[in-house]
């Protein structure tokens, strides 16, 4: 098969997850036999052809724009131009694939021109981010989602909380639906056997502390303030040695002073961005891994804690109780609340060898649910369909 994919995000620029998604999923869909073909938008000093892995990226440019919106909009044009371009040239595409809304107008527009089936994956919702649709541009971007969703002769979601959502906020029919988890690449996260442990760890905490941190976008989705509210009672059961290490950029501010007033100033520590490099080593050295969204569609963050050997505690938002079975791979607390995020961390904490069976049971969860190899081939099986769909009827 041949498939023209569009995505906004494609490594080396990362924005969210579906970076690390299509940058990991489509060589395997290589490997099984496939011709892909990516567009995607100008980064940095990346050219703008190349072949990654197998897939053939292009990165088209787009005009700057203040305003997002526009700038979404000029993208499109671009993408699309660029994909009739390809569609003219090398013609034989079997279908379009589109990651998320934003890709939406250039993705329909080809589907149309050229009657090339699309097929659309959804990885979160305007409504589910914000807890409902309040405002002019949230109904806009919803919208979108919608049309995204009507268009598309397969929707592809990374949960079965999300192909719930999807079919109640996006009125999209559940037999349309299809579930392919995220996956990750384990071998990531090997280190160099050089890596001085202790000197790396010493620049988060002193030895005799515990190291428990969150890694992600600092939104209030994320609910990174309840892990902060939750701290002082970890502390207390912890005679104090715990050292709260928050990564990831964002607005903080708020974050910052909320540790300040709860006095647990000191034992905060906030890292901002980390490159990849050090974050796969500071995993190495933490001793918990917390992720207490407020929504939270799968949590890829929780398969890279899984491969580099870390125990997780989350909440119980969205997809993240079908990715951590709770006691067996992982601790899932009550979403918003603080109490629940100090008990399962201080399970963790306080039972090593607990910690442990958590840890050699998640990465062997790796290997079962969320290796790319075996998704990949779910996601050739949502191929064939839509082409065995297309070859009995007429457009």
């Amino acid at each position: 098969m041949k498939i023209l994919v569009l995505t906004w995000e494609f490594p080396p620029r990362i924005v969210g997850g579906i970076a690390r998604h299509v940058g990991e999923l489509y060589p395997e869909l290589v490997k099984l036999g496939h011709q892909i073909v990516l567009i995607t938008v100008e980064f940095g000093l990346a050219p703008h052809f190349e072949v990654v892995e197998g897939v053939q990226v292009h990165r088209v440019a787009v005009a700057k724009h203040e305003d997002f919106f526009q700038w979404v909009c000029a993208m499109n044009d671009s993408m699309g131009q660029h994909g009739g371009k390809l569609i003219l040239e090398e013609g034989g595409f079997d279908a379009i694939h589109a990651h998320d809304w934003l890709v939406s107008d250039a993705a329909i527009a080809l589907k149309h021109h050229f009657k090339v089936p699309l097929v659309a994956t959804i990885h979160a919702t305007e409504r589910g981010r914000h807890g409902g649709i309040f405002n002019p541009t949230q109904h806009y971007v919803h919208g979108k989602e919608r049309l995204l969703t009507h268009e598309a002769w397969r929707i592809i979601v990374c949960t079965n909380f999300m192909r719930r959502e999807v079919e109640q906020t996006l009125a999209a029919p559940w037999d349309k639906i299809d579930v392919v988890y995220n996956g990750i690449r384990r071998e990531k996260k090997q280190l160099d056997p050089d890596f001085d442990y202790w000197e790396f760890r010493r620049r988060f905490a002193v030895d005799q502390e515990k190291i428990v941190y969150y890694v992600g976008r600092m939104t209030h989705e994320k609910g990174v303030s309840g892990l902060i509210q939750a701290a002082p009672k970890i502390l207390h059961e912890m005679n104090q040695r715990v050292k709260f290490v928050f990564i990831g950029g964002g607005h903080t501010e708020h974050l910052k002073q909320q540790a300040k007033e709860l006095g647990i100033w000191r034992h905060c520590f906030f890292a901002g961005f980390m490159p990849d490099q050090d974050l796969d080593r500071f995993q190495t050295i933490a001793d918990c891994a917390v992720f207490p969204s407020l929504y939270e569609p799968f949590g890829i963050v929780a398969l890279e804690s899984f491969a580099a050997r870390v125990p997780v505690v989350v909440s119980d938002a969205g997809g993240f109780p079908e990715v951590v079975r709770h006691g067996r791979t992982g601790i899932v607390t009550w979403v918003s609340n603080p109490e629940s995020i100090a008990w399962g961390i201080l399970e963790i904490l306080k039972r090593p060898e607990f910690a442990r069976s958590l840890v050699q049971n998640a990465y062997e969860d790796l290997v079962r649910r969320f290796d790319w190899s075996k998704l990949a081939q779910q996601t050739e099986a949502v191929y064939g369909r839509v082409l065995h769909e297309r070859a009995e009827v007429d457009w």
